[in-house]
């Protein structure tokens, strides 16, 4: 272990140290701590990453879990071999979701706890979804007459320098881009909550925020949103946010479109004064804690109907998307012609073609920010599916072998997100084997036609089938929702292999992103953003389609040609025509000639 990964550790074990006397003090067994803020968010605040800050690891999805003998953290496969080597050194011990043999974290503390009588264990209420608490004091009570206490947050002792909840500036997105104004969402919103017989609704969700007042912020990174919740009664909003983050316009603005503003604090003793007979909170949204501070008469358990209509792209929103892949093509081309000479000629690597692409994009007009941390994987970083090359990690690249590059961008018109694996150099068949499987599944997904209505798990199938017959598979999803100009990450439809019920709509966008990554080895991703358009209408009702938004070519030279069915490779050659067609107008001589050999037939 280099000294680095010493000093971390001892850090780390230094926390847990000071958890527990914590604990002791409180009488507490175990505490949990989710990877989640107070508004159930993918990603998160730095004031709310507590999860990272106990135990090391900073992917986006995991929970840890201390007793006072024990710790561990439970992830998914994305993260398996990154998790791994962060915790490297610590005294957690990596739980693998969905892997034979991994208990849930209930029957983890059952086991741990099995010998201490009335034994306790901490949440902290205001960072864990009703959903999520409910269900855990279910099972601890089931696996071990265990009890849950959710009152307390010992990070709020333990982290001296913990970070400020963001204040940072909100900003409006123009009906340009935005495509409907905030009054007649909010309006749309309420005739959705009158069909379900809730009267008003807490906002939690940072995201349906952003959205619903065509308002953006930078409190998260990658992602613009801004810390606040909404409540919206039956004849009143009320937008909770800290006041330092609203100027005169964006106060004026929300006059304008029937909203009032308080202080972020102030939403538990909103919650309190709600006057309206009932109120919906979605139990997988909204925390514990406030679920508690409502005293109407009646709570609606039910999804929040904001979810379904973000989804669903206007007329603007799709015109931003089309527009922002155009820049975003014309990045990545320039950025394609760079890179084998580049490392060809050396010096190259993971961070340094990184922070190339990000200058690229940046050189395009609406460029607000990466939507997401790049993963750029070389040989056999390209197998761990969430990479993030840091300094201790970083490796120069080779002309040879592949480069797995997954990235994107936040412009204001629209939100990208690309993968593409390039051949650096030689190939071995194997590699040129396990590229042209994952080039199938992908095309797969492009050329499927559906009724409308069908979930995306019934269509997952269609990417991983010609892997399944050589006993290969993926874990994680073949395709979500891109937000516009908002979280990379959307629901609520997904493709992927669990059972996801939310239907595929016209007007939505899901990416097509399978992989086959062999650890140790190397990895392979192909990703393009689709929308769903109208296919056609008959006897048996409305069909759908995708289109690609993605106008990026894909590399050619690992494909094994026979490999790929005649209707795959037109599907490719189509495709390519339309990237040059679109790109070529906007490039300069020496990136046109360039297009025109990746894009050529195969």
């Amino acid at each position: 272990m280099c000294d680095l990964q010493k000093e971390r550790s001892m850090k780390i074990q230094q926390r847990i140290s000071d958890l527990r006397e914590v604990m002791k003090r409180e009488h507490l067994d175990a505490f949990v701590f989710p990877s989640t803020d107070p508004h159930n968010s993918e990603y998160v605040p730095d004031r709310w990453k507590g999860r990272e800050w106990i135990s090391g690891f900073d992917g986006s999805a995991g929970t840890a879990v201390v007793t006072m003998t024990s710790a561990a953290l439970w992830t998914d496969s994305r993260y398996f071999l990154a998790a791994a080597d962060q915790l490297s050194g610590t005294e957690f011990q990596l739980m693998k979701l969905k892997m034979p043999g991994t208990p849930s974290i209930a029957e983890w503390l059952g086991q741990e706890l099995r010998d201490k009588n009335g034994a306790q264990v901490g949440v902290d209420g205001m960072v864990n979804s009703t959903e999520s608490v409910e269900s855990l004091i279910t099972d601890l009570r089931r696996d071990g007459g265990i009890t849950v206490r959710t009152n307390f947050d010992p990070l709020s002792i333990i982290w001296k320098d913990r970070p400020v909840v963001p204040q940072n500036k909100v900003e409006i997105q123009s009906l340009k881009y935005a495509g409907e104004l905030a009054k007649s969402k909010l309006n749309r919103i309420r005739k959705a909550l009158r069909q379900l017989h809730a009267e008003g609704m807490l906002v939690s969700a940072l995201d349906d925020v952003a959205w619903t007042l065509n308002l953006r912020g930078t409190d998260v990174h990658c992602n613009p949103v801004f810390v606040g919740y909404l409540l919206i009664s039956p004849n009143e909003t009320t937008l909770y946010s800290n006041k330092e983050k609203l100027t005169p316009e964006i106060v004026d603005y929300l006059s304008e479109q029937g909203v009032d503003f308080h202080d972020y604090k102030d939403v538990e003793k909103g919650l309190e004064d709600y006057f309206a007979y009932n109120i919906l909170l979605d139990p997988s949204e909204t925390n514990y804690s406030l679920y508690h501070h409502v005293h109407t008469q009646e709570i609606v358990r039910h999804k929040s109907p904001i979810p379904a209509m973000k989804s669903v792209k206007n007329d603007a929103e799709i015109r931003g998307y089309r527009n922002a892949m155009l820049r975003d093509g014309i990045a990545m081309v320039k950025f394609l012609r760079w890179l084998k000479p580049a490392v060809v000629a050396g010096g190259q690597t993971e961070i340094s073609v990184d922070r190339k692409l990000t200058s690229l994009r940046a050189e395009q007009s609406l460029f607000r920010d990466i939507s997401f941390d790049t993963i750029a994987g070389y040989g056999e970083h390209g197998a761990i599916v969430h990479y993030e090359a840091t300094p201790e990690t970083d490796i120069p690249l080779q002309p040879r072998g592949f480069l797995l590059l997954d990235s994107g961008a936040q412009y204001q018109d629209g939100t990208t997100d690309i993968t593409r694996t390039i051949a650096l150099g030689p190939l071995t068949d194997e590699e040129r084997h396990i590229y042209t499987l994952v080039l199938k599944g992908h095309i797969q997904i492009e050329l499927c036609k559906f009724p409308a209505g069908a979930s995306g798990t019934q269509l997952d199938i269609l990417a991983r089938e010609p892997m399944w017959r050589e006993g290969i598979n993926y874990l994680h999803g073949t395709g979500h929702g891109v937000g516009a100009y908002l979280n990379v990450h959307e629901g609520p439809h997904q493709i992927r292999m669990e059972y996801m019920p939310a239907p595929l709509v016209a007007g939505m966008t899901v990416t097509d992103e399978p992989g086959i990554y062999l650890p140790g080895r190397f990895g392979v991703r192909v990703e393009n953003t689709l929308l769903i358009t109208p296919y056609k209408e008959t006897e048996f009702g409305q069909f759908l389609q995708f289109e690609s938004l993605t106008l990026c070519p894909i590399d050619t030279s690992p494909i094994i040609c026979e490999e790929l069915l005649p209707e795959e490779i037109a599907w490719l050659n189509d495709y390519h025509r339309r990237v040059y067609d679109e790109l070529s107008p906007y490039l300069e001589d020496d990136d046109r000639e360039w297009l025109k050999l990746a894009t050529k037939e195969i």
